[in-house]
């Protein structure tokens, strides 16, 4: 089976076995030996010299998923790394390989990758053309499989092969702001070039291929338009039988019955309105699902993310977009079209979770929703809606969105597979990442910053300096003990934990919230939380659980307060704040809402 994509061209063909290159650099193999006769011998033949430490084959110390380090299971073909919770598989038996590398990925001439050299960190480097690289590199000793690369910052050129590269992304860029005050000044400049050098090449190549796509008419990929969601094996849609079903207020005689500007309940409650039940009859203004009042929309393409939605009119904050229609699926066949994406090289997915049970797939049918990109600052958003009884989802604007403006909101994605997606937002506070969250707007910060009297605000900035910011505890915050521990992905939260001391069977993947952060009743958001411990609870069941210890002022509960079985209780905690003299913004630190 050869590696090729599907357009027409000479191809170079490897005399050991069945690989396949078109004749040109977009396509062929980096470290490929160019034969006679369209022959070539491709880099799957590569053979390690004995002694040669650069030959060794080597994999990073953290996740490609989750950027986390501990037990991994690595690519025996490059140096990717993944923890198997977060590709979501068993311990392979034998030799393992990543889905890159199965997929027959190849470094190509003008990549951006980091590169292991010797002893030195993982470097940024480009691949070059053999005639652009001195005669000295030339002269050196490399076989098949091996290619150039030229590391930025020093401009040095060395011969590498695929298992110690691996490739340079977009995100990458973010490690600028990351680095220490001891970092290499070189290193720095090399960061900073090959960010440069990286969308100098993304945008030649998104050029040319818009450029390619207005030559041949290229139409957006193939897809079954639908007008509801589809249910695919044993996943159901419901429907409510109309006792069951709410009635509003609402009167056919009011001025915008059932409006978006109406004190209709339904439409508070994210219920639409029946017709046969809502009392304002056709006049009712909350059927926008069933009716399918949609915006009118056009499927373009844009620069540099495929194919985008865009509106042809204007359309106010508020208003109802369009529905997100597909094929209803359950977790299970979710999973198993995944799989099949990933073995398959397809990195499209319009996979979107209706409920704990079922989840939308507009990959293969659909309407024209499937085609609206993520923003880390989006200008519409995903509402849930109940319709006759089951749930849908709905598009709705977050602001006034002129006509020929972009339609975009947030996935929410939840990475799957072999590493981090990069966004391609452009958004002030792009994350880098799709699932990321995006970054705070530092505009607020600084107008709040400018208002200090300029002595507080030295003190201020020299306090800051002085102070190291702990991202993560060493112990276990159930057991207080170290050892192999997993970590809470809550921005802000440093807690870590046993697998064991949590009840869990294997480490959690993706983005993965400790249990600090629900009530210990009902699941809910919590609001008050135990200092010692993981308890916690929401506003509803804190009553009697929690209290303010007499010896320190910390918030716990009865299990370890310190002054035993006669703690304060919250109720009480007013009269100790009078007595120690503590302001009201001193008691929210211990209660938080």
């Amino acid at each position: 089976r050869f590696n090729h994509i599907c357009i027409f061209g000479r191809l170079l063909k490897c005399v050991r076995c069945p690989v396949a290159y078109h004749a040109n650099d977009n396509c062929l193999a980096a470290g490929s030996l160019m034969l006679a006769n369209n022959n070539i011998l491709c880099p799957n033949h590569f053979t390690p010299r004995k002694g040669n430490r650069n030959h060794e084959h080597i994999n990073v110390s953290w996740c490609f998923v989750c950027s986390e380090g501990g037990s991994l299971l690595c690519c025996e073909s490059c140096p990717a790394a993944f923890h198997r919770e977060c590709l979501n598989m068993e311990m392979p038996q034998g030799s393992w390989f990543c889905n890159d590398c199965k997929a027959g990925k190849r470094p190509r001439i003008k990549d951006i990758l980091w590169v292991k050299w010797g002893r030195y960190r993982w470097w940024p480097a480009e691949v070059c053309l053999t005639k652009d690289v001195p005669n000295n590199i030339v002269r050196q000793r490399h076989g098949v499989g091996e290619f150039p690369v030229q590391f930025f910052g020093s401009r040095d050129f060395v011969w590498t092969y695929q298992a110690r590269v691996f490739p340079y992304m977009e995100g990458d860029t973010h490690n600028i702001e990351k680095m220490a005050k001891g970092t290499d000044a070189v290193y720095k400049s090399a960061l900073t070039e090959a960010a440069k050098r990286f969308r100098e090449l993304q945008i030649e190549k998104e050029m040319k291929q818009l450029q390619e796509d207005k030559k041949n008419d290229k139409k957006p990929p193939p897809y079954k338009l639908i007008k509801v969601n589809k249910p695919i094996g044993r996943v159901q849609i419901i429907t409510a039988d109309l006792s069951e079903i709410p009635r509003c207020n609402c009167k056919a005689s009011d001025e915008n019955p059932c409006g978006p500007d109406s004190e209709c309940i339904n439409r508070m409650l994210l219920y639409e309105c029946h017709p046969q039940v809502c009392a304002a009859g056709e006049k009712c203004q909350n059927q926008a699902f069933t009716k399918r009042e949609y915006t009118h929309v056009e499927i373009f393409r844009t620069l540099s993310r495929g194919w985008g939605l865009r509106a042809m009119s204007d359309v106010k904050k508020g208003a109802f977009v369009s529905e997100y229609v597909g094929e209803m699926i359950d977790e299970e066949e979710c999973r198993a079209r995944i799989r099949h994406a990933q073995e398959n090289d397809i990195c499209n997915f319009y996979m979107l979770t209706l409920d704990k049970d079922r989840i939308i797939d507009a990959g293969p049918k659909g309407n024209e929703a499937r085609f609206m990109n993520h923003s880390c600052q989006p200008n519409c958003e995903t509402q849930k809606w109940t319709v006759n009884g089951d749930t849908r989802v709905g598009l709705f604007a977050l602001q006034d969105i002129p006509k020929g403006v972009e339609l975009t909101f947030n996935y929410n994605l939840e990475c799957l597979g072999n590493g981090k997606t990069v966004c391609k937002c452009g958004a002030p506070n792009c994350s880098g990442f799709l699932g990321v969250r995006p970054k705070v707007n530092d505009i607020s910060f600084l107008s709040e910053k400018l208002k200090l009297k300029e002595g507080k605000k030295r003190a201020y900035m020299k306090k800051k300096r002085q102070e190291v910011k702990k991202e993560r505890e060493d112990e276990c915050f159930s057991c207080g003990d170290g050892g192999q521990i997993v970590s809470c992905k809550k921005p802000g939260c440093p807690k870590v934990y046993h697998a064991d001391c949590l009840n869990l069977a294997k480490r959690p993947a993706g983005r993965w919230e400790c249990p600090w952060h629900q009530c210990d009743v009902c699941g809910k958001e919590a609001s008050s939380y135990c200092e010692m411990c993981p308890s916690s609870y929401c506003k509803q069941h804190c009553e009697g659980m929690l209290f303010v210890s007499k010896l320190d002022g910390k918030l716990s509960c009865s299990e370890h307060d310190p002054c035993g079985p006669d703690p304060l209780e919250l109720t009480a905690f007013s009269s100790l704040q009078d007595s120690l003299g503590m302001c009201s913004g001193a008691k929210r630190l211990f209660v938080l809402v």
